[in-house]
């Protein structure tokens, strides 16, 4: 038999009987629940559920948002549904370093990562042969004090001409703007090459060095207008010693910024990421 594979987000205030209401109505579509995530921050009372589910075929997406509106208006419920037969289309942003992006597209190359790229976007002209390499539209937009504003216009435009699910920010060296990074709240992934919440800011490889660290790391985030303060969605560490250079924790820290940001930018793109104020609920597959 024909099916058709959705996600399902569920968010509201905790009380009895949300899970029961939800899954009766998915019950009475028929629908088989291939995995289900559910989280209680006692802190604030709110309640976060993530259920993967299947349909028959004849079962489309209005009807699967009708069945459930009467469980969303009672509980108050906030709720993203998400057909996964529609492959997530994101835009990666880079600068000159390559390495974040090189491992994106080949974790979509060997199907690791299902996403279809819409379009590299540079402020410098490096990465355009990869970008011609993989058929992949390449955009280089210099960025200065001047046409920030309108570059960020055409970087808008292009999400909406796209249809674009996500911006990447892998090692993009440009920091977004107060305006545009709340109009895409929720929508910009970037990865900080520290393990945050240290060494925030520009070149945090030497602020560790001077420090003395004996553990560097990356962190993938969403982006707000608080540089690096965005509600954090991965994280990795590697240890490191007093007789590395540098250049050996940005050596080693390149490998940790690919493998982070793609980890992030797979969660998000399987919808098992769910914004929690200024942190996040990540349903991990078990």
């Amino acid at each position: 038999m024909s099916e058709k594979s959705f996600d399902i987000n569920i968010s509201c205030e905790d009380r009895p009987g949300i899970v029961a209401a939800v899954t009766r109505e998915l019950a009475g579509l028929g629908a088989n629940i291939a995995e289900s995530n559910q989280f209680w921050d006692r802190q604030t009372n709110r309640f976060f559920m993530r259920i993967s589910f299947t349909v028959p075929e004849a079962v489309d997406r209005g009807r699967i948002e009708r069945a459930l509106e009467p469980a969303i208006a009672r509980f108050d419920m906030k709720t993203r549904l998400a057909d996964r037969s529609r492959r997530p289309k994101i835009i990666i942003m880079v600068s000159k370093f390559d390495h974040a992006l090189l491992h994106l597209l080949y974790q979509i190359r060997v199907g690791w990562l299902d996403a279809q790229v819409a379009a590299i976007v540079s402020n410098h002209e490096d990465s355009r042969g990869t970008a011609e390499a993989e058929n992949i539209p390449y955009h280089c937009w210099p960025v200065n004090r001047q046409n920030k504003a309108e570059q960020e216009e055409r970087l808008l435009k292009l999400v909406q001409e796209t249809e674009a699910d996500l911006v990447i920010l892998a090692r993009y060296m440009q920091v977004l703007s107060d305006q545009l990074s709340n109009r895409l709240f929720g929508k910009v992934i970037n990865i900080h090459h520290s393990f945050l919440p240290s060494f925030k800011g520009a070149k945090p490889y030497h602020q560790a060095h001077e420090r003395g660290v004996k553990l560097i790391g990356a962190t993938a985030h969403y982006v707000t207008p608080d540089l690096d303060e965005g509600p954090i969605i991965e994280q990795e560490t590697e240890r490191v010693t007093h007789a590395m250079s540098v250049e050996d924790f940005i050596a080693a820290g390149r490998d940790i910024e690919s493998r982070v940001l793609a980890r992030a930018v797979k969660l998000h793109l399987e919808n098992r990421v769910m914004l929690n104020g200024h942190k996040t609920v990540v349903f991990a597959k078990g």
